[in-house]
């Protein structure tokens, strides 16, 4: 049974987006400097979604795991959007790297002028435009062209059966993960932590991606669900939910462990000059720090910590609502405080409307994918151990 992408979902979606475009526009004529930001904040967050769908599937080849196999469809899917995300990033660059990226001015570098800055000067080898713009495009072909390969093969498998597709799959995504790693973590590092340009955190980049990636198992999750509402994935049951709900649940506490390192190494190497990012967070924007605290943490951790609630639809969805909306306060905590400052005194509608914008446009490609494939990889090798699934 294929997936029927149906008239007023699509034109749900257009209204979505939208909303954006109209709220961008409106931004720039009122607000520029804070449009870019939400621009900054929404294009990395649901990229960062989609980058978590070819994660996902790569992963599952290289374990040679079968439990995934009945929805890896949707995981596909997700990883489609990556390509469009790779476009706004680039334009965002571009256009608004002067409202966004502190180190692109160029008055910080000319010695004995009052805007000369030393610790940027010292760092212009890395951050410098035309470097940045180099790794900018690489990042997305490395992971637009991964994407559109193993979508490529498990496509191909579907029509002529076999193990020699499955079998190219696993070395392409081996070659995907080396690459991977290296890249989420350098990227994380040009598009969040050089918003930042005069701290630094070893972490960061870990930390990065374990927000990335229980976001995107928790949209994951969420879609799952709706395709199973709708009488699709019939062979998807509560073991296979229950695997997705322990990968959410493992993955909140990873990310909290990291949340608290990050901090906690600086203070015990005793660097105060390091603290002044967590000092930014923590006088002004006090709420938003504690309500990621909470909502990435404390909720899914008590919500998911049974067995039992792993394997309930009402439980998921309202942990996955939580996450997905947790880790998005957790990229705007990454990128308002060195863009805005003390100047943002609340929440503003533009940034709402950017949200809105492009969640629309992700689910209208995530959808759009889902209608170009069947929704069951019927010549997967692994496809009888998933469906015998049982935990």
């Amino acid at each position: 049974m294929e997936f029927n992408f149906t008239n007023n979902s699509k034109n749900f979606f257009r209204v979505l987006m939208a909303i954006g475009v109209l709220t961008i526009i409106v931004g720039f004529l009122m607000n520029p400097h804070r449009t870019w930001a939400a621009l900054l904040v929404n294009n990395f967050y649901f990229t960062a979604i989609a980058l978590c769908g070819t994660f996902f599937v790569a992963v599952n080849y290289i374990a040679q795991a079968g439990w995934a196999v009945g929805f890896k469809r949707v995981p596909e899917a997700m990883g489609q959007f990556i390509l469009f995300g790779g476009i706004g990033m680039i334009l965002i660059f571009l256009f608004g790297h002067h409202d966004l990226y502190h180190w692109t001015h160029p008055e910080n570098y000319v010695k004995e002028t009052p805007d000369y800055d030393a610790i940027l000067d010292g760092k212009k080898g890395f951050l410098n435009i035309p470097f940045y713009s180099i790794r900018l495009v690489a990042y997305f072909l490395i992971w637009a062209g991964f994407t559109y390969w193993l979508r490529k093969e498990s496509l191909a498998e579907d029509l002529t059966g076999g193990i020699g597709h499955y079998d190219k799959s696993v070395k392409i995504g081996t070659v995907y993960i080396i690459l991977f790693g290296i890249t989420s973590s350098t990227s994380a590092w040009d598009f969040l932590m050089s918003v930042d340009a005069h701290w630094f955190s070893t972490l960061f980049g870990w930390y990065t991606f374990a927000g990335l990636f229980v976001s995107g198992l928790a949209t994951m999750c969420m879609l799952i669900i709706y395709l199973k509402s709708k009488g699709h994935l019939g062979n998807v049951n509560e073991n296979h939910l229950h695997d997705v709900g322990k990968f959410m649940f493992a993955f909140s506490i990873f990310w909290t462990y990291l949340w608290f390192s990050q901090f906690m190494l600086i203070w015990y190497a005793n660097l105060p000059e390091e603290v002044t990012y967590f000092k930014a967070r923590w006088d002004h924007y006090r709420f938003i720090f504690w309500l990621n605290f909470f909502i990435n943490f404390c909720f899914p951790f008590l919500v998911l910590m049974t067995r039992d609630a792993k394997r309930k639809v009402k439980v998921l969805i309202i942990a996955g609502t939580a996450i997905i909306i947790g880790h998005w306060l957790d990229v705007y905590l990454m990128v308002i405080p060195g863009t805005i400052g003390n100047e943002w005194h609340g929440f503003n509608l533009i940034e709402f409307g950017v949200m809105f914008g492009y969640a629309g446009a992700f689910l209208f490609v995530v959808f759009t994918s889902l209608t170009k494939a069947p929704l069951i990889a019927k010549n997967h090798p692994l496809l009888a151990e998933s469906m015998a699934h049982h935990i």
